[in-house]
């Protein structure tokens, strides 16, 4: 799903001569592309939702029918049934079976939707002036739906790579991952991993190229649920312990905190870049936090700043709170859930700790929900990647900037990265902040992004895999 892109909202547009030549793209691969947007319309069909009546495995027998049909031997497309889900993989063959794998990764569910809210029926693709609409446009069936036409376009080509190339979808991607960790464990000892789920580039709202980024490094999900009991009584006479009072102030001094700024290679990198395009009032402080991640005024700077702060280290923000059983009984109970966003090389336990030890509260208990997340290294910023999404990018946007990146998380790239493989976020969608309702209402993508996006994967594929 191409996370929201934290700069946005700062980064300016950088070279004016930049065009959106995408439109000229149209007919250049005509049968991946008009098979792309078929793929797309029947993938938002399916409601791909954990619970009753999910169609995750009805959606991965379909594509396993458009591969087949595209020329996939049956026995190389297995679909593998998993609580109410399944997650699919498909290995397009290699000239070298010694070769490690090249693993294109993405995910078949979305969050759910509920048509009452939505102007369309978020589940009954609708095209309108241009753009795609339905839960899963963006997040991410139109990837699903480039990568499976694409893949069958070079079928359709001959193309022999010299390594096998596997598309690999999770089935439980937006929920607790557990088809993701199969297919890690599956394949422990792939070349990389080439992630739709990730990255992306932005569109200004004039709907020119601004920047793209390529992910290769993500942060971990926590979340930490904090509580105090008490013995509770009549509201009638109050005591100086109360579950509430105490969770409060826990609260408060957890909300002062700053967790000390950290610098890695990936974020180091995309500070230098993108403060040459960022407002000159945040810029500097970008470029003095890559140079010295100790300094204090470039800190307060970044941290004022609600779209850079989750680059400069963990973060926790309180999310959730109740408290209390009746209206005129001293409260019992009081619960918080903090949810963090925890730096790379910081582990659940170590913020934990922390949150304890500034808390300061000896009655209070904390928990560590387990969401299916798992903390994970950045990967390297290699060059023959950057190299061929150079390349694949400048087939419709001839010079955009790439800026490196991390994201707040989470993604299934988690899962390949704590095994040693390195994965990159690299999903070819350009979308406006004025589009970007991912996991929200009206979801919707421009169709514009189908012609570059098949000519963008297939110059990643080719290059990669050789």
């Amino acid at each position: 799903m191409p996370k929201p892109l934290s700069i946005r909202s700062r980064l300016l547009f950088a070279a004016c001569a930049l065009t959106l030549s995408a439109p000229a793209l149209a007919g250049a691969n005509p049968a991946a592309e008009a098979q792309t947007l078929d793929l797309l319309k029947h993938a938002i069909a399916f409601r791909t939702v954990q619970g009753p009546g999910n169609q995750t495995p009805q959606f991965a027998a379909y594509l396993k029918q458009a591969l087949v049909a595209g020329g996939f031997a049956p026995e190389d497309v297995t679909i593998t049934p998993v609580d109410d889900t399944a997650f699919l993989v498909a290995r397009y063959r290699g000239s070298d079976p010694k070769l490690k794998p090249l693993l294109l990764s993405g995910h078949m569910d979305v969050v759910e939707a509920k048509p009452a809210d939505w102007e369309r029926d978020p589940f009954t693709p609708v095209i309108e002036n241009g753009y795609i609409f339905g839960r899963g446009a963006t997040d991410m069936k139109i990837d699903d739906a480039l990568m499976v036409a694409t893949l069958i376009d070079l079928k359709r080509q001959h193309f022999t790579p010299k390594r096998d190339v596997v598309l690999v979808l999770s089935g439980d991607e937006e929920t607790i991952m557990k088809t993701t960790q199969m297919l890690a464990a599956q394949f422990p000892d792939a070349y990389m991993v080439l992630n739709g789920d990730g990255g992306g580039g932005s569109l200004g709202e004039d709907g020119k190229p601004q920047y793209f980024m390529l992910e290769g490094a993500e942060k971990a999900y926590g979340d930490y649920t904090l509580t105090i009991t008490n013995p509770g009584g009549h509201s009638s006479a109050p005591r100086r312990e109360n579950a509430i009072y105490q969770l409060s102030a826990a609260l408060a001094k957890i909300g002062a905190y700053q967790f000390t700024p950290q610098l890695n290679e990936i974020t180091k990198a995309y500070f230098i870049a993108a403060a040459d395009r960022a407002d000159p009032r945040i810029a500097g402080a970008m470029r003095a936090f890559a140079k010295d991640p100790a300094d204090k005024q470039a800190i307060a700077a970044l941290t004022a700043d609600s779209s850079e702060v989750g680059h400069i280290g963990t973060t926790c923000v309180a999310t959730m709170v109740a408290g209390g059983h009746a209206l005129n009984a001293l409260p019992q109970r009081a619960t918080a859930n903090i949810n963090c966003r925890i730096f790379p090389g910081t582990s659940f336990k170590q913020v934990e700790d922390e949150l304890v030890r500034v808390a300061n509260e000896p009655g209070m208990q904390i928990h560590f929900v387990d969401t299916g997340t798992t903390a994970s290294p950045p990967s390297p910023m290699r060059a023959d990647v950057t190299a061929a999404v150079r390349e694949g990018l400048d087939v419709a946007y001839k010079g955009v900037p790439i800026i490196p990146s991390m994201s707040s998380g989470a993604s299934d790239s988690m899962w390949f990265r704590v095994r040693g493989v390195p994965s990159y976020g690299v999903a070819p969608i350009f979308i406006k902040d004025s589009d970007d309702f991912s996991h929200g209402l009206n979801e919707r993508a421009q169709l514009f992004n189908i012609a570059p996006g098949v000519a963008y994967w297939k110059i990643l594929i080719k290059r990669l895999s050789n």
